[in-house]
This record gives C-alpha cells, sequence and structure tokens, in this order.
C-alpha cells in the first residue's frame, strides 16, 4: 500500500549529506533544538508508562539525551541515517549505566521487532522521507498498542523566501517538498493511528545575509536531495543572481527565512487489516488547528 504523500528524495544523498554533517550539526541546530524543545513540552500532558523510546533521525542525540532525562528508568534507542551522526552522539553519551544503544537505518524500513516502543519520537527528520505513509506504518509496527508517537516536521511555507528567490533565476528544483499539515494528519490515520493532534506555527529566523542562512542549512546536511536536482557547484554568477534576488524580501535591515512547523502525535491501536485498507477514516475536525 502506497501512500499519497511521497518525495523525489535521493535517500543516499541525503545519508551523504548528513554524514557530512555531522561535524558541524551542533554549531548550527539551534532551530532543531527549539522546536524539539517546543515538542517535548507536549510531553507533560500526556499521561504513558514510557520503558522504551525510539528517537528516529537523532542527529548528534541532544533528544536522546532530553528524554533519557525526563524517562530515568527507560532505555532510548537512537536511530539515524547517517552512522557519522550515531558516532558523535555516541561519543558523548555518558560511559556509565546508558541506556541508549544505536541504530543506523531507514524510518521506513526500520529492523526492529513489531511492539517494542512506548514511544516514538522523530524531531525535524520525517521530511526526508520518500513515503511519508510508509514510515508512519513502520513506526506504527514498532510501537505497542497504546504507544505514541510524537513528531514534528515541516510544512510548505519553510523557506518560502528562498523557493522564490530560487524560481526567479532557475527551472530545476532548489528547495525541498514539504506537505500540509491535513494531508500528513490523513496519512497519520490511514497509517493506523488514532486520536491525532495537529498544530502548526510560523517561525522566522533573520540573516544579515543569504550566504549565512545557507551555511546553516548546509551546516546541518539540509542539501537539496530531490532525484531531478541541478548537478554541479554555485557558480559565482548564479550565486549572486540569488542574492539580488532574495534581497527583495529585505526587511528592516534582515532577510528572513520562514520555517512552518508541524507539531503531531497520535496513538497507535490496533486496526483491522480490512479497515486498514479500506482508506476511510475520521477524526475531530478541532484536532488540526492552526497557531
Amino acid at each position: 500500500m502506497s501512500s499519497l504523500l511521497q518525495n523525489d528524495v535521493d535517500k543516499r544523498s541525503v545519508a551523504a549529506a548528513f554524514e557530512k554533517a555531522a561535524a558541524t550539526y551542533d554549531d548550527h541546530d539551534f532551530l532543531q533544538r527549539e522546536v524539539a524543545a517546543r515538542a517535548m513540552e507536549r510531553l507533560d500532558f500526556v499521561a504513558l508508562q514510557v520503558r522504551r523510546v525510539l528517537d528516529l533521525g537523532s542527529g548528534t542525540g541532544r533528544c536522546a539525551g532530553a528524554l533519557a532525562r525526563r524517562y530515568r528508568r527507560a532505555s532510548v534507542l537512537q536511530c539515524d541515517l547517517a552512522w557519522g551522526m550515531l558516532e558523535r552522539a555516541r561519543s558523548g553519551a555518558s560511559k556509565f549505566f546508558s541506556r541508549q544503544d544505536y541504530v543506523c537505518a531507514d524510518v521506513e524500513q526500520l529492523p526492529l521487532i513489531d511492539d517494542a516502543f512506548d514511544l516514538a519520537f522523530a524531531n525535524l527528520s520525517l521530511q526526508w522521507c520518500v513515503d511519508l505513509g510508509r514510515a508512519f506504518r513502520e513506526i506504527h509496527r514498532v510501537l505497542e498498542p497504546g504507544g505514541l508517537v510524537l513528531f514534528t516536521t515541516f510544512g510548505p511555507d519553510t523557506l518560502k523566501e528562498l523557493r522564490d528567490a530560487w524560481a526567479q533565476i532557475s527551472n530545476s528544483p532548489h528547495v525541498h517538498r514539504f506537505f500540509d499539515m491535513h494531508d500528513i494528519g490523513d496519512v497519520l490515520v490511514s497509517s493506523g493511528f488514532a486520536e491525532p493532534v495537529m498544530e502548526t506555527e510560523y517561525i522566522t529566523v533573520q540573516y544579515k545575509d543569504l550566504i549565512t542562512l545557507m551555511r546553516d542549512l548546509k551546516g546541518i546536511g539540509a542539501s537539496n536531495s530531490a532525484i531531478d536536482r541541478g548537478r554541479g557547484l554555485l557558480g559565482r554568477r548564479t550565486l549572486k543572481a540569488l542574492i539580488d534576488a532574495y534581497e527583495s524580501c529585505r526587511d528592516k535591515g534582515k532577510l528572513p527565512a520562514t520555517y512552518e512547523v508541524i507539531y503531531g502525535h497520535a496513538w497507535a491501536v490496533d486496526v483491522p487489516a480490512r479497515d486498514r485498507d479500506a482508506g476511510v477514516h475520521s477524526f475531530p475536525l478541532e484536532r488540526l488547528r492552526r497557531r
């Protein structure tokens, strides 16, 4: 069963970009840290006995460390597509009485047994999936009935200024494609989850120039990984044209970079195969809301 939410993403390119960024990630992940902190605040209002946690797209281990401190008796498994990220995480973790383990794997093909975790957490990683429905079905499979998935991802207005600037000078895709909150909610439910709660908020980061923004994106491994992306290095003439196009966005001396952040959580329930395949699901409209 395929999902309607599919990206033409080159997974090898994604893995290579994050592998290369492992050494610089912690110097540029200010947005990821802020979003993770806001996401984890939602756990304050969730009654859940947590023994085993799965951190998907765990990066250099900041979220895993926070989850381990929150659930001190729980084991935490860090899962990332890039082995370099896991090595950084492991080198920074406590060497004594650690309850953290590591696996290099793709969320769309988890090498994990069924019903293994109480909580799955994914902070700004699901946007790199080729098939989001497949990823959610894998997460549902490894969660025990009654388990919780809590995730964040980016919505379609993310980096709209950069996308518009590129559109003025090139016909090729240069900014990643992001999915709408309502579509993500639909796929979440069709993947077997119940009682989804979805929210969005906009975060605007201000930059002195475009080069600084591009350094931050490269520093966290957020490169253009579309299969039909343009190849080759960015030439001086193209870079100048891009800078000139982006300058039209300058406001009060700063260049804005908009991020549409989507927060979601839902519960894993046993759903008969015939009901999943029917593709008909319902949930309250008030559970989908925007900030």
